[in-house]
This record gives C-alpha cells, structure tokens and sequence, in this order.
C-alpha cells in the first residue's frame, strides 16, 4: 500500500524559506509523479510543483516558478519542496500526492489524478 506522509510546514515572515518533505513508501512501480498541491482558505487547490521518478523533470506553477524548487532523493523515497521568498500568499495547506505515470502533459496539475495523497502540511507566511 502506498502512504505518502508530509511534513515540514511552520510559520515563516515574508522572505523566508521553508522545505517541505514527503517521504512515499509501498511504492512498487517504478514510473511515477509526485506533485505538491496547496489550498488556501476559501480557494480551489491548485497544483505547485511536480517531478518525475524516471528522469526527474520538473514542472511548477506560474506563481512559484523561480522560488520553489522540487526534488527527490536518489533512493526515490522521498520528495522535497524547498520554497524561498516566500510571500504571504503562499500561506495554505500543502499536500503532496503521487499518481502512476510520469510526463508532463497539460493536465499534470489536475488533481483528480493522483490516487495517492499525504496528509496537509500547514504553511503559514506573515507580512
């Protein structure tokens, strides 16, 4: 069975850095995407960032792209968000979550995709 667990989040002032982890275990295929979601309150969840277990390409929001940076360890365990400048508005729930199948296609973000979540990761960024 595959669990995903994250964790990572905290309270941060604008500018800072924070990095989530998502430690994945029960995976048996070897082709996979993790992806870091986040809901703000009263905002749909919206996909961050995402990489590859295979080649471990790389894809991330228009909003994140340039400060956050996503990557896995070699032994494919575990999943990173490193996220700098963090702006107030990056405060939200973060998930991350894995779906069988890698490649980055137009719907990489849809998170109705991913069969596989771990449990939020609050984070909080103050002005």
């Amino acid at each position: 069975e595959v669990q995903l667990q994250a964790y990572g989040g905290g309270v941060v002032q604008a500018g800072g850095s924070l990095r989530l982890s998502c430690a994945a275990s029960g995976v048996t295929f070897d082709d996979y995407a993790i992806s870091w979601f986040r809901q703000a309150p009263g905002k749909e969840r919206e996909g961050v960032s995402t990489i590859n277990s295979n080649d471990h390409n790389t894809y991330y929001s228009d909003s994140v792209k340039g400060r956050f940076t996503t990557a896995i360890d070699n032994a494919k365990t575990t999943v990173y968000l490193q996220m700098n400048s963090l702006k107030p508005e990056d405060t939200a729930v973060y998930y991350c979550a894995l779906k069988q199948g890698s490649g980055i296609t137009a719907t990489i973000f849809d998170w109705t995709r991913y069969d596989y979540w771990g449990q939020e990761t609050l984070v909080t960024v103050s002005s």
